[in-house]
This record gives C-alpha cells, structure tokens and sequence, in this order.
C-alpha cells in the first residue's frame, strides 16, 4: 500500500491543518468572510490642532498647524502599524478635517473613498447617527473625522463610555451588526483609543 505525506494525513484529518486542502480552504476563507460582514467597525477622528481664528478667515478655512500636521501623520502611521484597513471616509467640510484626513491615509499608506459631508461639521451626536446610518451595508469599517465636543458626546452616546478627545485623537468601536443602521447607542464596544501625544513623532 502506498504511504501519504504525513503533512497530506494532517491536513485530511486533523482541523488544525486542514487550510492546505484547496476546498476546505476556500470554505474556511467564505467563513471569514461571512462573519466579518456581521461586524462592524466604527473610527471616529477629531481633527488634528489647526491654527488659532485669523483675520479674514472663517472658522470652515481655519487650517492646521506644524503640530496638527504631525499629530495627523502619527495617527496614520499607528493606522498603517494596526493593519486596519479603511472602506470609507466620513469627513467634515472643514479645511483642518479635510487635512487630516488627507494627512491619515498618506501616513497610513491606505487608498480609501472619501465622502465630505457638511452636516459633519456642525452635527449632533444624533445628526453623526443619520450620517452613519446611510452608509451602505457592505462596508464594514468607516472613519468619521469630525469636531469637539460633538465627537466625544457622540463616542459617549455609542459605548456609554466618556472619554476626552484632544486633538488627533483616534478611537475604534466595535459593532456586533450586519448593518449599519445597528449602530445605535449604548450597543457600541469601545476597543481602543489612541492619542498622538503617546505615540512618538518625528
């Protein structure tokens, strides 16, 4: 009788090995998959330190500052470190958004849609729920880049948790949901939260 690759035996036989077989691979991938879908992933962003009020500017062309730019930047590298990957972007209208944003997912190396919403900038906690709500079903992680102090209110009313949101802040909150119309208060996990001022800059 012909013996088998023990690594073959293994993989027939044994569930810890059993990727190396190509149809219970594919299975086991469309199982990953399915219950990826039944979670999503909510970042929210305030926006990085822009510059004070300026004559002549209004509060929307405020930019950022070096150190707005460098907070951006090292939260998009923490981004890129984290292996997440981004399906969408929810981005206030607002020039120091809009640069963090851009920053982020330079640093982050991250190719992502990017959607600018002017009900961001001056939204409630439940005016960021209608935006977020909209967002199709099949995306299954989304940064919203906003505002103080709605942003923190907002992370508040999802996780019933509280926590300051100084700028640059990133924070990720799990979703046990198929759709993003699940995302409701209270039903929010609060995984992490990030600072740039603990992470280290150039």
């Amino acid at each position: 009788m012909a013996l088998r690759s023990p690594l073959l035996f293994a993989a027939e036989t044994t569930w810890a090995l059993v990727v190396p077989t190509p149809t219970r691979a594919f299975f086991f991938a469309s199982y990953l998959l399915s219950v990826s879908q039944l979670m999503k992933t909510l970042l929210l962003l305030r926006h990085a330190k822009a510059e004070n009020d300026a004559p002549g500017l209004t509060d929307l062309e405020r930019a950022l500052n070096e150190r707005g730019e460098k907070e951006a930047r090292s939260i998009g590298t923490f981004i890129k470190q984290q292996n997440l990957k981004l399906d969408l972007v929810l981005c206030s209208t607002a020039v120091r958004a809009r640069q963090t944003a851009e920053l982020v997912l330079a640093a982050a190396q991250l190719t992502a849609s990017v959607l600018y919403d002017r009900r961001i900038y001056e939204a409630s906690p439940e005016g960021l729920s209608e935006v977020i709500t909209e967002v199709e079903d099949g995306m299954s992680t989304v940064l919203l880049v906003g505002h103080n102090p709605v942003m923190e209110e907002f992370l508040r009313a999802l996780t019933d948790q509280t926590e300051p949101m100084t700028t640059g802040t990133l924070v990720k909150i799990d979703f046990d949901t198929d759709a993003w119309s699940g995302v409701v208060q209270d039903q929010g996990s609060l995984v992490w939260i990030q600072r740039p001022q603990a992470l280290a800059t150039d």
